[in-house]
C-alpha cells in the first residue's frame, strides 16, 4: 500500500549506506547508523521550503487569532456562515492552516515507510525493497555495542538470540537513545512554544496543547521506545536535532526580515515627515503671499494718490521771491522785465 513511499525511502537509505560503506566497513553498525541519520537529513532538507511556509502560516494564524475568535463569537451559531467568513479571512490575509501542516503530514507516511523498510531486514530474507540479499544480511549482522539496529528492546529473548543479541545489550543502547530522543523532543517543542504570541499563548486550548507537546509527546519516546527498532529511535533523535537547528535558522531569518521591514516603515515615516515640513512651509508662505497680495494692491493706489497729491502741491506752491535788484526794474506783475511792454507804452520815445 505504501510502496510509493517505501521504495524511495529504501533507495535513499541504500545510497547513504553505499557512501559510508565506502569509508567504513559496510557491515558495521556505524555505517548503517550514519545511513539512517543522513536519511533523516535528506528527507528534512527536501521539506525545508514547506517547513518555512509552515512557520509563516502558523505565525499569521497567531497574529490573526483575535479576529478568528471574534468570528467564532459572532457566527458560532451558524457553522456554514462561520466557515465562509473564515475562508474569506484566510484568503484576505494569505494563510492556510492546512498548508501549514503539510510538512508534518508528509513526515507521517515517511515514518511508516522507514518502519516498514527496517522491519524488512530479517535473517534469511531474500530482499527488502531495493536491497538485495547481501545488503539484508549486512544490516542484520550490524550492531552498535552489541545491540542490533533492527531489533526492539521488548522482543522475546529467543527472537533476540536469533539476531545474535540479548536484552541487556539492547537496554544499554536503547535506553540512552530513548532518553535523548525525549529530551530533544522537549527542547524542540519548547523552542516552538516560546515563539507564540502572548494572545495565542493565553488561549486555554493553546495552553492545553502546549502542555501536551512539552511533556506528553516527549514521553512517547520513553513509553513507546521499547517497542521501536533502534534504527527508528535513531531516526527520532536525528529528526528532532534537525528540527531544533532548522527552527533556529528559520526563526532568526524571519526576525531579521521583520526588523528590516520595521526599519523601512520607520524610515518611510521619517522621510514623509521631513518632506511634509518643507511642503507645509511652502504652502504657508504661499498662503501668506496670497493674503498679502490684496493688501498690497489696495495700498498701491493710495501710494499713487499720495504721490500725485505731493506733485500737485509742489506745482501749486509759490516760487521764491526774486532779488531786490530785479524787483526795482519795471515789468509785469510777476516781476519779470518785458521789453515789449516798455516799447508798447504810449508817450515814450524810442
Amino acid at each position: 500500500m505504501l510502496d510509493f513511499i517505501n521504495y524511495p525511502v529504501s533507495a535513499i537509505l541504500w545510497f547513504w549506506h553505499e557512501v559510508f560503506g565506502f569509508v567504513l566497513d559496510p557491515a558495521s553498525g556505524y555505517a548503517w547508523a550514519l545511513s539512517v541519520v543522513f536519511l533523516v537529513f535528506t528527507l528534512r532538507a527536501l521539506l525545508f521550503k514547506p517547513f518555512v511556509h509552515q512557520v509563516r502560516s502558523m505565525k499569521k494564524m497567531q497574529e490573526f487569532a483575535p479576529q478568528v475568535r471574534a468570528l467564532q463569537e459572532k457566527y458560532g451559531h451558524d457553522k456554514q456562515q462561520l466557515a465562509q467568513e473564515m475562508q474569506k479571512l484566510q484568503q484576505e490575509q494569505g494563510f492556510n492552516p492546512i498548508s501549514g501542516c503539510l510538512p508534518m503530514l508528509v513526515q507521517v507516511p515517511v515514518f511508516f515507510g522507514l518502519f516498514h523498510v527496517l522491519n524488512g531486514f530479517r535473517p534469511g530474507a531474500p530482499s527488502n525493497f531495493v536491497f538485495g540479499p547481501e545488503d539484508v544480511a549486512s544490516f542484520v549482522s550490524a550492531d552498535l555495542f552489541g545491540a542490533k539496529l533492527s531489533n526492539t528492546i521488548s522482543q522475546a529473548p529467543e527472537v533476540l538470540a536469533t539476531f545474535g543479541t540479548d536484552r541487556p545489550s539492547m537496554l544499554v543502547v536503547g535506553v540512552p537513545l530513548m532518553v535523548a530522543a525525549a529530551i530533544a523532543t522537549h527542547f524542540t517543542s519548547r523552542h516552538s512554544v516560546q515563539r507564540q504570541t502572548p494572545e495565542a499563548a493565553a488561549n486555554p486550548q493553546t495552553e492545553i496543547m502546549n502542555r501536551m507537546v512539552l511533556w506528553v509527546f516527549p514521553m512517547f519516546a520513553i513509553i513507546g521506545g521499547p517497542f521501536l527498532p533502534l534504527a527508528i529511535l535513531l531516526y527520532w533523535l536525528a529528526n528532532n536535532f534537525w528540527t531544533l537547528g532548522q527552527q533556529r535558522i528559520v526563526y532568526s531569518r524571519i526576525d531579521r526580515e521583520e526588523a528590516v521591514a520595521a526599519a523601512a516603515v520607520v524610515d518611510g515615516s521619517t522621510v514623509t515627515a521631513s518632506t511634509a515640513e518643507p511642503a507645509a512651509s511652502a504652502a504657508s508662505t504661499a498662503e501668506s503671499t496670497e493674503a498679502a497680495a490684496p493688501a498690497a494692491i489696495e495700498a498701491k493706489p493710495a501710494a499713487a494718490e499720495s504721490d500725485e497729491s505731493a506733485t500737485q502741491d509742489a506745482t501749486e506752491a509759490p516760487s521764491p521771491a526774486r532779488p531786490a535788484a530785479d524787483a526795482d526794474q519795471p515789468g509785469d506783475a510777476s516781476g519779470v522785465f518785458d521789453d515789449r511792454s516798455r516799447d508798447s507804452r504810449p508817450g515814450e520815445s524810442r
